[in-house]
C-alpha cells in the first residue's frame, strides 16, 4: 500500500468521523465549527488524493467523484466566509469548473448507457447522470448568486448545508456502497449486510432534507455568526 493510498484512507476515516459530529452538533456552536473545519480538511485531502490516484490509473469515474466532492466542499465553505475579491474570483472559477464537470458527466453517462453492461469504468450510467445533474444545477446556482451579488439569510444557509451534506453523502456512498474491501477493513463481517451498509448513506440524506426544511420551509433555523455577514457585492 503506497503512501498516497494510506493518506487517502486516513483522511476518509477522519472525514466520516468529523462529518458525523458536525452533522449532529448544534449548528454554529464551537463543536460544529471545529469538527466542520476538520471535516473540510479531511474531505479535501481524501477527494484530491483519490482523484490523483484515479488519474494515474485511468479511472475517469473516480476523477469525477473526487473533483465534484472538492467543488462542493470548497463552495460550501466559501458560502459562510466573509466575502472578499479573491473569494469572488474563486466562485467564478468554480462555476465554470462545475459547468465543465457537469458536461463531462453527461457525456460519460451516455457512453455508459450505450455500453453492453451499462457502465463506464465500472460505474453505472445512472451515477454519471446523477453527478452531472448535481454539478450543472450547482453551476446554475453559482451563476444566479454571482449575478445577484451574493446570498443572505435562508438561501445562504441552504447553499452551505446541501453542498456539505451532498459531499458527505458521496464519501459515505463511496465507502459503504463501493468495493466491499473498503468496508471489510473497518467493520466486522456480521455487520457487512446491504441494510447496515445502506443505513448511514440514507441517514445523511434524511438529515440534509430535515435541515433544509428547517431553513427554507419552516424558517426557524439560524446559525450564529452567519446572518450578520454581508454577501459578496
Amino acid at each position: 500500500m503506497g503512501v498516497t493510498t494510506q493518506i487517502h484512507i486516513v483522511a476518509a476515516v477522519l472525514a466520516l468521523a468529523c462529518g458525523s459530529v458536525a452533522l449532529c452538533a448544534a449548528k454554529g456552536r464551537t463543536l460544529h465549527r471545529k469538527s466542520g473545519l476538520l471535516f473540510v480538511c479531511a474531505m479535501l485531502t481524501m477527494a484530491l488524493t483519490g482523484a490523483g490516484m484515479a488519474v494515474l490509473s485511468g479511472n475517469a469515474g473516480n476523477v469525477v467523484a473526487g473533483v465534484l466532492t472538492t467543488y462542493l466542499v470548497v463552495t460550501a465553505l466559501i458560502t459562510v466566509r466573509p466575502p472578499t475579491i479573491h473569494l469572488r474570483r474563486v466562485e467564478r472559477g468554480a462555476m465554470f469548473a462545475a459547468f465543465g464537470l457537469g458536461a463531462t458527466c453527461v457525456h460519460l453517462g451516455f457512453e455508459a448507457l450505450v455500453s453492453p453492461r451499462g457502465t463506464k469504468f465500472g460505474i453505472p450510467f445512472v451515477v454519471f447522470f446523477m453527478f452531472g445533474t448535481v454539478a450543472l444545477l450547482a453551476a446554475v446556482g453559482d451563476a444566479r448568486m454571482i449575478r445577484s451579488g451574493g446570498l443572505r439569510g435562508a438561501p445562504r444557509l441552504a447553499r452551505h448545508l446541501w453542498r456539505m451534506c451532498y459531499a458527505f453523502w458521496i464519501a459515505l456512498a463511496s465507502f459503504f456502497l463501493g468495493p466491499p474491501g473498503r468496508v471489510a477493513r473497518l467493520l466486522p463481517e456480521p455487520l457487512i449486510t446491504p441494510a447496515v451498509l445502506a443505513l448511514p448513506v440514507l441517514t445523511v440524506l434524511v438529515v440534509m432534507f430535515y435541515w433544509l426544511w428547517r431553513v427554507r420551509v419552516r424558517g426557524t433555523f439560524r446559525v450564529a455568526g452567519l446572518s450578520d455577514v454581508e454577501p459578496a457585492g
